[in-house]
């Protein structure tokens, strides 16, 4: 936020911004009962795509800035397995998550970009 970084103007960087705060937006919506467990693991998700993404940008070696956007791609579909279940357990309607799924394919195709 306060050190002006290459990454912040890139296209994935708002998309994972958005898809980070729609994340933490439905995860108000689950269950009590899974405020320690789902919530959280989805939470952590969220900001490991952001951060790895942040951290993996100001690497000088381009070998390691890919494997720093491959943990960030991972956790995306990380966030895609935790909405699937949570539908699997009837938390969520799939109609209601067209949002975070747009913004789940939006970044997993931007960061498989930059990984390619």
């Amino acid at each position: 936020m306060f050190i002006k970084l290459n990454h912040k103007t890139l296209k994935v960087y708002e998309a994972i911004r958005q898809l980070t705060k729609e994340v933490y937006a439905l995860s108000m919506k689950l269950p009590a009962e899974e405020k320690f467990n789902m919530v959280q693991q989805m939470r952590r998700a969220a900001l490991s795509v952001k951060l790895n993404l942040a951290e993996g940008s100001t690497r000088k070696s381009q070998i390691e800035r890919k494997r720093f956007y491959e943990v960030s791609r991972g956790s995306v579909v990380e966030i895609d397995a935790v909405f699937e279940t949570a539908v699997d357990l009837n938390y969520y309607k799939e109609d209601q998550l067209n949002e975070i799924a747009e913004l789940l394919n939006k970044c997993f195709a931007m960061l498989s970009n930059m990984i390619d």
